[in-house]
């Protein structure tokens, strides 16, 4: 795969959110893109917008015959008409992270691992790295509310890359900086025990570079199997960690902290979105960023004008009377994260979370969980599950989580949501879920306004 001969590149699932930053890629370079995806949304109606061409139905008669490339999502089934097309047909047929791997393989990669984090932390670094004048091509798994898209370019040869560990897709990586942020058992569908999962993270220190770093967080299950030629461990607040956050107060549903490590330290950083999960992914971020020789001048201005992820710890609302925030939590950890750190901010507001559960395996797989972080809201509304890659598996329903939930729930379909708002105060209202619910934001946004 030489990617300087490439002219015309087709994306089988283009819609996706890591596929849609490599489509941009070869669309900036000057590559004639197109592909398929199995629904029209916002992000595929701008891929269009910007010049590329996308269809909706699995047919060979659309697909591109003269491509030199085909990429695809590993979502996508190996059934796949036009997939198996173009595999009969002889084409160079590759995943995402084939593309990534030969991308970075010339430029200093910074990437970042983990069942959650990820997507915060790689993009915290990405406007570190470009809000500072340093410059790097970002390659995200959001969408950036401060550049609205989910890749940008630089003339420096810096790569920041979210590693996505479904598929073991990341192990193609070899970074010069890894960031590890978390190993909490999931798409156990393709690992089949959390024990595997851990080794897949492990494999991933043992990718780096020779001289290069690993930044990881501190207390990780299996730490001493992480290796790395030099090591830092971060922490939300523990100081046996190299850096880590102090003396953190809370501002206007944000926070002002200090960072310490051994030998340096930043005061008085202030940054304006929501979640204490998110001050210490700003710790992994600005310690990658103080590797790097950026100021603490420079730190304390980007954090500050960083304004967060679409869908991650999203205020869609925000005053004295009434707070609507979207997430795409969809693992137990990060449902607990996202529900302790908005109590947390607005204490003695009701707290209302709607959620839909993603995939039937994480629901089977993880129901005591999600139960368990759930019942920290004050009331929570289940929704179907959305099934995404997966057939439906036989007893595996939202019941199985509301049954274990210990405040008032009920389950009630996506259509149903506005007219049950309709009739209910919800001061702190929380959605989250990483499937369709998205849907669901302006209509509440425009019901609660």
């Amino acid at each position: 795969m030489d990617l300087n001969n490439i002219q015309r590149v087709y994306f089988i699932g283009i819609g996706g959110i890591g596929m849609s930053a490599i489509a941009r890629f070869f669309n900036e370079k000057g590559v004639k893109v197109s592909g398929y995806d199995r629904t029209a949304t916002a992000l595929t109606k701008q891929l269009e917008a910007e010049g590329m061409q996308i269809h909706y139905t699995d047919d060979i008669h659309a697909v591109d015959a003269q491509t030199n490339l085909v990429v695809y999502t590993p979502a996508i089934p190996a059934t796949h008409t036009e997939l198996q097309w173009y595999r009969d047909n002889g084409y160079e047929v590759v995943k995402r992270s084939d593309v990534l791997q030969e991308i970075t393989r010339s430029l200093f990669a910074i990437t970042v691992a983990g069942t959650h984090g990820k997507t915060t932390v790689s993009t915290m670094i990405a406007h570190l790295l470009t809000d500072s004048g340093y410059g790097c091509n970002a390659f995200l798994g959001g969408i950036s509310v401060n550049y609205n898209k989910n890749f940008w370019s630089s003339d420096r040869a810096v790569a920041v890359i979210e590693a996505d560990e479904y598929d073991r897709s990341f192990l193609k990586l070899n970074p010069d900086i890894a960031v590890l942020t978390s190993m909490d058992a999931d798409h156990l569908d393709i690992y089949g025990t959390p024990e595997a999962m851990e080794d897949a993270f492990i494999e991933y220190t043992h990718n780096i570079k020779p001289n290069g770093t690993l930044i990881a967080r501190f207390g990780l299950h299996r730490d001493k199997e992480l290796n790395a030629t030099n090591k830092l461990l971060y922490s939300l607040q523990n100081d046996v960690a190299n850096a880590y956050a102090t003396n953190i107060r809370m501002i206007n549903g944000g926070y002002e902290f200090d960072i310490k490590q051994q030998n340096w330290a930043i005061d008085n950083i202030r940054m304006y979105i929501g979640g204490m999960h998110n001050v210490e992914n700003a710790v992994a971020a600005i310690t990658v960023a103080q590797l790097l020789g950026i100021s603490a001048d420079k730190i304390k201005a980007a954090i500050g004008s960083f304004k967060g992820i679409k869908r991650r710890f999203e205020y869609i609302i925000k005053n004295d009377q009434q707070v609507y925030i979207d997430d795409y939590a969809h693992h137990p950890e990060e449902l607990r994260a996202l529900i302790s750190s908005a109590k947390a901010l607005f204490p003695g507001k009701k707290c209302t979370v709607i959620f839909q559960p993603h995939l039937f395996t994480r629901t089977r797989d993880l129901a005591d969980g999600f139960a368990a972080s759930l019942s920290l809201a004050d009331e929570v509304i289940l929704l179907p599950i959305y099934p995404a890659r997966e057939l439906p598996i036989e007893g595996v329903t939202s019941e199985m989580i509301a049954n274990k939930i210990t405040v008032p729930v009920q389950i009630l379909p996506k259509e149903a949501i506005t007219e049950w708002l309709q009739k209910t105060t919800v001061p702190l209202l929380i959605t989250a879920g990483a499937g369709d619910i998205d849907q669901l934001r302006e209509p509440i946004g425009h019901l609660l306004k």
